[in-house]
């Protein structure tokens, strides 16, 4: 069974293997055992504080392979972007430039550097192994954090962004980053995205350009670019999407990958969940429907797809198996969401 839960730091390795096959651009998964060390110390410490209120800490999940021990993915949460440190993003805008006298009046796409996201709750760290992309246990990978956030509402933002990993080509160049960034940088796009991830984006962005972007003035390669997806974090993308997160108004600033934005109360996995009362007993034999449950706790936190015959307003039947694995009895609660 997969299994959601907190991640500790006995996952150490585990957690690196997963590190080092993430995607060029997924900086806040560092293929770096301290870095990554440091990730979940800071996580550990989060779930273990009293928090009234959305501010330093950050969550780590990973989906753990309960028969085998191996991990298969990971995902995390940051309370507040931008709390130590400026939370960068260009923003999507448009210049008037007119002329009476000419009668010339023409609209101008430009991108302005700017921290307006500061402040939301960030989904971060991203990854399932290869053979899980497009299953279901993708939405528990995801999803399963947003179901943590309904349980916590008082630990987090009233909104969330994420900024997706942008396009990059086979050999790892990015069109964006060369016509912007590598102006500013003795650095291939690769090159910056490590870096980032062992030290902080912050000091590369404060080296950016401070002035708006001409977007016409740009390559055709660099615009293609903007606000598309790398192959690999489609799966996170087309997920973030159908929960009804929203795009176009942000891109990343250094790969133009989209940044996807939603208000907690519109986001369908928060809103569409419920919390029942638990009864123990046989699971449903075919002909049930996949839930995501959750058990609502904070360090023993535990989420799970589960087939349940479930109808809304009564108890929701598990078997012994799925009730160990969320560490619930019966008449205890859990939240549930369909697939």
């Amino acid at each position: 069974m997969l299994v959601m839960r907190p991640a500790q730091m006995a996952d150490l390795g585990e957690v690196q293997r997963l590190a080092a096959d993430s995607p060029i651009g997924v900086t806040s998964l560092p293929d770096d055992v301290d870095r990554l060390s440091d990730k979940i110390a800071a996580s550990e410490a989060s779930f273990a504080a009293e928090v009234s209120f959305n501010g330093e800490e950050s969550y780590f999940f990973v989906l753990e392979d309960t028969d085998s021990g191996k991990l298969v993915g990971c995902s995390a949460i940051v309370a507040s972007a931008g709390y130590s440190e400026p939370f960068y993003s260009f923003r999507n805008e448009t210049f008037v430039h007119a002329s009476r006298e000419l009668k010339i009046h023409n609209k101008i796409h430009v991108l302005s550097q700017c921290h307006d996201l500061t402040g939301n709750s960030l989904l971060t760290s991203f990854y399932v192994v290869p053979e899980l992309v497009g299953s279901a246990w993708s939405e528990l990978n995801s999803r399963g954090r947003l179901l943590f956030v309904a349980s916590h509402p008082e630990r987090f933002a009233d909104s969330v962004v994420t900024e997706i990993v942008g396009y990059s080509d086979e050999h790892g160049d990015s069109p964006f980053w060369d016509a912007i960034g590598r102006n500013f940088f003795d650095l291939n796009y690769a090159e910056a995205e490590r870096l980032c991830g062992l030290k902080s984006r912050t000091f590369l962005a404060e080296l950016m350009p401070h002035y708006p972007i001409y977007v016409p003035l740009l390559p055709d390669a660099a615009q293609e670019a903007m606000g598309q997806v790398h192959p690999r974090a489609q799966i996170t993308f087309d997920i973030l999407m159908r929960e009804g997160f929203e795009t176009d108004h942000y891109i990343d600033i250094f790969d133009g990958g989209p940044t996807l934005h939603a208000r907690v109360s519109g986001i369908r996995s928060i809103a569409q969940s419920r919390v029942v009362p638990v009864k123990i007993g046989e699971a449903a034999k075919g002909g049930g429907r996949q839930y995501l449950v959750s058990n609502g706790q904070l360090q023993d936190y535990r989420a799970v797809l589960l087939e349940l015959d479930y109808a809304p307003g009564k108890p929701v039947t598990l078997d012994l198996q799925a009730a160990e694995a969320l560490g619930v009895g019966e008449g205890a609660s859990v939240r549930l969401v369909a697939v």
